[in-house]
């Protein structure tokens, strides 16, 4: 099969990642900081599978520019990563913020630290008729680590590290998720999923050709060659596979960090089911790169809007554009934030603009089926736990 739309990404000119130098100006704003840390996320449709997010955090004030692709599995241009890296690079670099936090607040001395993280979900059902459905499942982290807790005291701590990142938040509360649809210019009630009370944000549009580049002498992200093959139950390797009518699949997307000797945390995304291109990110919180937050939050924009045109391309129904705005509310870290808890989050807000002759009830269709075979909606309404393996 032929790749779907042309590769925007690849032949912009344009770095993939980028903080925007004119925020204000590109008119993107963050939302009201109500628990610690919000983001304001815009994403829009380029081409195919291709999408752009800008994500403006209220704790940091800087914007950030994301690019995201698929790979052969979904007849994508493989230009830039999949939506599920960006949560599991996030969600690996959240672990590792608490981890040298609380070593610090704890006075433990950390020589080495190495993290291991497998995230996993499922697709099963029908597309034609109507069945199919995205699910979550518990994480596995092994920890490498070498300091002088004995066994017992380490494991203590590592379980309170991990349960201090605020994206402990959407992994335990079974969120609830809420939105608001526009169809060609007009607000639209929803129909299954629940609506989120208020006005209808104003449609970002083409504002996000107005975002500038700050210059940075490094590479935030670049992909590494393929990813090492792995065995996966019920795994997904063949082109277009993730286009199947009908599915009962396993995804693994793992992450594996390292901390470097500038401070930057060096990320090496895994693409081991559906099989496809591994890529580093870099991340950090003090604007050098991405942080954790901004990458959680853009992956769960970017998989959201996957659906939409996965839906779309495989029932040939007409949808040539499509955008949405989202919010993320956290709390401030256990240990890196001082607040000495769990990580909390809000239930996900998110406003989204469609361009289509379809109907009024089809595009009702279109926001129930991608929230409902969305991965990452499914994990913050799944309870899950992170499984620990320790490694001195």
């Amino acid at each position: 099969m032929c790749t779907i739309g042309k590769n925007i990404i690849g032949t912009s000119g344009l770095s993939p990642f980028f903080t925007v130098a004119n925020a204000d100006l590109v008119s993107i704003d963050a939302p009201e900081n109500r628990k610690g840390d919000a983001l304001r996320t815009w994403v829009r449709a380029l081409s195919g599978f291709q999408k752009e997010a800008l994500i403006r955090s209220a704790l940091t004030d800087r914007t950030w520019r994301l690019v995201s692709d698929e790979g052969p599995y979904l007849n994508g241009h493989d230009a830039a990563p999949c939506p599920l890296a960006f949560l599991s690079c996030g969600m690996v670099a959240s672990f590792m913020n608490e981890i040298l936090a609380l070593a610090k607040i704890r006075g433990i001395e950390i020589r080495t630290l190495k993290l291991i993280q497998d995230n996993y979900y499922t697709m099963k059902g029908s597309m034609p008729k109507r069945t199919m459905v995205g699910g979550a499942e518990n994480i596995d982290l092994q920890v490498e680590i070498d300091c002088d807790l004995e066994d017992v005291a380490l494991q203590d701590f590592l379980i309170n590290a991990t349960y201090a990142s605020p994206l402990n938040g959407l992994m335990r509360g079974k969120l609830k998720n809420l939105f608001k649809l526009c169809k060609n210019g007009a607000e639209l009630p929803t129909n299954k999923v629940a609506e989120l009370e208020g006005e209808l944000f104003p449609d970002p549009g083409n504002h996000f050709a107005q975002a500038i580049p700050e210059e940075s002498g490094l590479t935030l992200m670049e992909p590494v060659g393929p990813t090492p093959k792995k065995k996966v139950v019920l795994g997904t390797s063949s082109a277009a596979d993730s286009l199947a009518e009908e599915q009962d699949r396993r995804l693994n997307i793992g992450a594996v960090a390292i901390m470097r000797d500038d401070g930057l945390k060096e990320i090496q995304q895994m693409q081991y089911s559906p099989y496809g291109t591994s890529f580093r990110f870099l991340s950090s919180e003090d604007g050098r790169a991405p942080d954790a937050n901004t990458l959680i939050s853009a992956g769960i924009g970017f998989c959201f809007m996957t659906q939409f045109g996965r839906f779309v391309s495989m029932l040939k129904l007409d949808l040539p554009d499509y955008r949405i705005v989202q919010d993320t509310h956290f709390s401030l870290g256990g240990a890196s934030g001082g607040t000495g808890k769990a990580g909390e989050a809000d239930p996900i807000e998110t406003h989204v603009y469609l361009e289509t002759s379809e109907s009024d009830e089809i595009a009702q269709e279109m926001l129930d089926i991608s929230e409902r075979t969305c991965f990452l909606h499914a994990f913050c309404q799944t309870d899950l736990k992170t499984k620990l393996k320790i490694v001195q």
